[in-house]
This record gives C-alpha cells, structure tokens and sequence, in this order.
C-alpha cells in the first residue's frame, strides 16, 4: 500500500502536524515528519484542515437485501465513505428481515465485497420484526459478522417481557438492544410532534409521552437486568432528562440524537413537504436547545445519522402518504459543524468523541474509533471546516435524494477518507 503523508493537518483540530501512514497503520505522529523516514510518501496537503478519525455511524439503513430501489451495500458505503465514515452499523429492517446469522453474513460480506466502509451488521430484536419472539440473538453472535447490537428499529419492542429477555440474552456476550422509543398506542395515525403546530395544520399528533414512556421502562428494565441499553434517535427534552437520571443511577445506558434533530424543527411541516416526515418526528425548538445541552454535557453520547434512504415516488407524494425518514450520512458532519462546533457547545476533539470513539465502543467496532497515534488503523478523515456551499442532492453518492437540506448553505466538506490507509475519498470525490 505503501506511504501517504498528512502534512500540516490539525489532529482533532489541535496544532497543526503531519502523519505518516505505512501499509494501513500510523506509524508517526509530528511537527515535521518530511525527512528520511516519509521518504517517497505520497503527499496530502492538509494546512488549516481538520484531521479526525474515521467517523462510526452506529444507525444506518442500508436496505439490501429487498429494498435495492432505495439503497444498496454499495451506494449506502459510497455515501458513507463522502461523508467522511470508515464504519456503519446496518440496521435489520430489510426483505427478509436481518434476523438470522444467513441475512446478516450476507449484509457483512457485501460490505467487505465493496470496500469503501466496513460494514456491521444489526441483527434484529425480534422475528421478523413483529416483537413476539426473539430472533437468532446467539447465532447471529456467532455468526462471521459477529453481531453485537440488536435492534428491531423501524419498530418498538413494546413487550416488557421480550424487552426483558433480549436483555438477558445479550448479557451474556457484551451486547447491547438499541431500541426505538415509541409506544404503538400513543402514536397510531400520527403525522408529525403533538403540539401547536400539529393542532393549527391538523394532523394526527406524536406526543412525546410515547417515545418517554418506553424509554424510562427500558432503562429500569436494564438496570433490573444488569445489561446495556441504547436510546436510538433520542428526540425530546423529557427523553434527555429520564437519560439523565438513568446515568446518575449508574445504569448502563447510552443515547444518540441525530443530526437532524439537531438543527430541524416541527415548523418546517409548515411547508407540507414530505421530506420533513420523519421518525421520531421534527419536534420543538426547546427540544432541540434541550438535546443540543445534552450532546455537550454527555448525556446523550453520540450523533447517528438514522440515514433512510427512499426512492422519489415515496416522497414526492401528499403528507399522509409519503414514507418517513429522510438521508443523512453525507450531511451529518456539517450539520454538527453548524449546530454544535460553531455555537461553541462542542470542540473538534468532543466531535471525535460523539462521531468515531463513543459509537464504535458502543458497537465493539474493532479497529475503529482509535486515537491517532503511532500504531494504530489509519481509518482517517480529512475535513475543510472552512468550506460553505449550498447542499446539491444531486451530486450524492446515495442512490436516494430525500434530504432535508436541498438549498440549504451547510459549513465543512469531507475531502479525504482513509481506511486502513486506503483513500476511499480524495479531494472531495470518491476514489
């Protein structure tokens, strides 16, 4: 593979230094590394740049197998890979359903296949999603993709007997349930968040009882078993404080906000436009002053993207009919960059924090979220955080459009992306 040389970059956007990559791995870290052990390095300019480690993505939905039209393994990593990831957690929700240690090898496989991410495949809760009887949990752990996070997401695992036993279950190999906070009953025919906003457009409102109630019986029910629980895609500020006393309790609970729930709000549906329907629905701006403090204090411990690729016919239609979710690997690091590092609520370091070291320790992502440093995996990311542009979906790597942002001015571009010391981006574009 050879030798690449970072030269000048600010390694989580401290002092500028230069970093020499040997076959796949760091192998030195300094102020002036240009003499004879970078000898014959190819070199990347880095001046005023950001270096980071590769970024982790611990909520992604890939859709192979079943829904190809939306997404594949091979587009979803393209996309990974622009927006500056070297690891994505694929979530279960595909056709058939990842809740057998075949369907997950598959999703494993196509990712080592194509090669511009690695690929960690979820295994699901729950047969077939339905949440009445627990899937292959220990097969799919033993399985060649080695799964240790379970998640029926898409879905709530709303029996707090299956909740219970798939918390017991997963004890006993490190794993952990990454739930989806939403209580069916409270949320049949909603649209969007309960509130004014909802009341003056009348549509069916989503109270934020439904994603707290599940939430603050997970975390008991975790602290009953003695197991780990994940929030996925922690939406409201009463979330934020079950979250926090959880923590204080000491038990062993960790939360993600997506970027989306960053930045947007409920009144974007103002506009009627399916691109904003999303689940857990764009909510108030308290709660996103409220998730904002959390992310910076640590109480909810990671950004995921929850990226939901559609094709146009599932979005370009009326409200009621449109499908929820919306993409967002390519976007997320500028989302941060606009809502957390220029506000002053997060440093270059704490993004590294919330977007590479905590999710790949939530995930037991080997290999990733490292320091950068001599000796370890050269899974790097190389950001322009002075860049500003307007957001185009057309040039996505996604082989969906439905993002949230079209026209919208975003700060940073990703311009490199290294795994194991292969360039998968390069000024910009993908290799």
């Amino acid at each position: 593979m050879g030798k690449i040389l970072i030269r000048g970059a600010k390694v989580l956007g401290g002092e500028p230094q230069d970093v020499l990559i040997t076959d796949g791995t760091i192998t030195a870290v300094g102020t002036d590394l240009t003499l004879s052990s970078a000898e014959g390095a190819e070199v990347v300019e880095a001046a005023g740049k950001i270096l980071l480690p590769g970024l982790v993505d611990l909520h992604t939905h890939l859709r192979e197998p079943g829904r190809e039209d939306s997404e594949t393994v091979l587009t979803g990593t393209r996309a990974a890979a622009a927006g500056g990831y070297t690891a994505v957690f694929a979530m279960a929700n595909t056709f058939p359903v990842a809740d057998t240690a075949g369907v997950v090898e598959q999703v494993y496989r196509l990712g080592r296949e194509h090669g511009y991410c690695d690929v960690q495949p979820i295994g699901a809760v729950t047969v077939g999603l339905e949440g009445q009887k627990l899937a292959e949990l220990g097969a799919m752990h033993e399985s060649a993709a080695g799964v240790t996070v379970f998640s029926d997401d898409g879905k709530c695992v709303h029996d707090a007997v299956i909740m219970r036993r798939a918390l017991e279950y997963v004890k006993a190999f490190g794993g952990v349930v990454a739930q989806h906070a939403q209580e069916p009953r409270l949320t049949e025919g909603a649209q969007m968040n309960e509130g004014v906003v909802s009341a003056e457009l009348g549509l069916g409102g989503w109270p934020a009882v439904a994603e707290e109630s599940i939430i603050a019986r997970d975390v008991l029910l975790a602290e009953h078993v003695g197991s780990r629980v994940h929030i996925c895609h922690l939406s409201t500020a009463g979330s934020v404080e079950i979250v926090r006393w959880a923590k204080s309790r000491g038990i062993d609970v960790t939360a993600e906000v997506t970027p989306h729930h960053l930045l947007l709000t409920d009144e974007m549906v103002r506009t009627y436009n399916p691109v904003y329907k999303v689940n857990p629905p764009l909510r108030t701006e308290r709660d996103v002053m409220a998730l904002r403090e959390a992310l910076a204090d640590g109480t909810i411990d990671i950004v995921a993207t929850d990226h939901a690729p559609h094709p146009h016919e599932d979005k370009d239609c009326e409200w009621a009919a449109a499908a929820m979710g919306m993409v967002g690997l390519e976007t997320a690091l500028s989302v941060v960059q606009r809502t957390m590092v220029e506000t002053g609520l997060l440093t270059w370091a704490d993004v590294a924090d919330r977007m590479s070291f905590a999710p790949a320790r939530i995930g037991r992502a080997a290999g990733h979220g490292r320091p950068i440093s001599a000796g370890e995996p050269a899974n790097l990311t190389l950001v322009d955080s002075a860049y500003r542009g307007e957001v185009d979906p057309a040039g996505f790597a996604s082989r969906s459009r439905n993002t949230p942002y079209e026209g919208r001015e975003l700060p940073g571009r990703v311009t490199h992306t290294f795994l194991r010391g292969r360039a998968t981006v390069v000024d910009g574009k993908l290799a």
